[in-house]
């Protein structure tokens, strides 16, 4: 399905009227009715809760919700409005949004807009009034699913029809079409440059870069489908692979690419997506969790350590590896499960204890926070300055 099958079917950017009626149809044929929020019309995706308070702006602009409605499990939204700033990507990039209460007014001296109107601007569907915490529970124990949002149609048999008709996410090679198509460059902060880093960009988020540029990093950002001798010809200190969206088992390109930049030893640190790009190019598979990790409060553990971080997570899939302490050969030598999530042992991160590489499943420059993670980018630039083995 393209991306406009995916999105609003109007393109006036038409908003919602004050209590226009709208209706939400799982894939299982379960109806929430609610009022339509942001603009009018019909989209479908993937229905995905998030369970962060705050930083609403990010999940709205963060490319890994591509293709995906999002629901708040936070009651009230959009007290904050929205601003130029907080994007972090060049658009909104939900199919859906879901909140169960909407604020009327956007109070926050950084506001520049209200949030029904930006997403009516963008041709964003939304609906309000729904019972997020029924919806949430509901997902929770039956999975995340296809659904279909709309002010348009309120029969919910004939919108059941349409769902089941949309794309699934399994099988869902969404990378190219978030990823930027032609490369840029983030330069260094205070423009002294200690590393050059290449960039796959699977769905970077802005402060990705920007959190390697404070620490002198200049950033190559190329596309999604750039070679490994893409990556190496830019001389980098380091490799990055970003988060991004869809599922893990189309993105042979971006494995393709790890594969050799693994071969070349040059360190390389991945996120999310960018976590499970390297773990296939380990040898591991990837599978869909039930209904995902999503939202800025997930705990996840250090095995090393013993340290635990508060993280921000968005992702649907995960790596199949042994968390059990153990280490597992592969082409590249041993790696070792290095994080776990601590609600449901789900690995977070793997290392690489032979040649410079590791990764983490969550998102360590997460703009509206948690910060814990942060520390992760310091851990790549010592990397690259030591030309050592990864470490968890």
């Amino acid at each position: 399905m393209s991306e406009q099958g995916t999105r609003a079917q109007v393109g006036t950017g038409e908003q919602a009227r004050p209590g226009q009626p709208a209706v939400l149809v799982l894939e299982d044929g379960r109806a929430f009715a609610g009022e339509a929020f942001g603009a009018v019309g019909e989209t479908f995706g993937e229905a995905v809760f998030s369970t962060g308070m705050t930083g609403y702006q990010e999940t709205l602009s963060d490319p890994s919700y591509h293709r995906q409605v999002v629901v708040m499990t936070a009651p009230h939204v959009g007290n904050t409005g929205v601003n130029d700033l907080d994007y972090e990507s060049t658009r909104i990039q939900v199919a859906g949004y879901v909140v169960r209460d909407p604020s009327r007014i956007a109070s926050s001296w950084r506001a520049q807009r209200d949030l029904g109107g930006e997403l009516a601007r963008a041709g964003v569907v939304g609906i309000s009034g729904v019972d997020t915490r029924a919806l949430t529970r509901h997902l929770r124990e039956r999975g995340a699913m296809r659904c279909g949002v709309s002010s348009l149609d309120a029969d919910p048999a004939a919108l059941l029809a349409k769902v089941l008709a949309s794309p699934a996410m399994v099988g869902a090679d969404l990378a190219p079409e978030v990823s930027t198509r032609e490369p840029y460059v983030v330069a260094p902060a205070g423009g002294e440059r200690r590393f050059r880093v290449a960039a796959l960009d699977l769905g970077i988020k802005r402060n990705t870069p920007l959190s390697m540029a404070a620490r002198g990093c200049e950033v190559h950002v190329l596309p999604a489908t750039a070679t490994a001798d893409d990556l190496l010809a830019l001389g980098p200190d380091g490799v990055f692979l970003s988060n991004g969206p869809g599922d893990p088992a189309t993105a042979d390109y971006a494995v393709a690419a790890a594969t050799g930049v693994l071969a070349a030893g040059v360190p390389l640190f991945g996120i999310c997506f960018g976590n499970q790009v390297l773990g296939r190019a380990l040898g591991f598979g990837t599978y869909k969790l039930v209904y995902g990790h999503r939202g800025i409060n997930q705990p996840v553990q250090d095995l090393t350590t013993g340290q635990i971080a508060v993280t921000c997570h968005n992702h649907g899939f995960a790596v199949a590896a042994p968390a059990d302490g153990t280490h597992t050969d592969t082409p590249f030598g041993r790696v070792a499960v290095s994080h776990v999530a601590l609600n449901d042992g789900v690995v977070e991160g793997i290392a690489c204890l032979d040649v410079p590489a590791f990764s983490v499943q969550y998102h360590p420059e997460a703009a509206a926070g948690p910060h814990d993670a942060q520390s992760l980018f310091d851990r790549f630039c010592e990397l690259m300055a030591s030309g050592r083995k990864g470490t968890p």
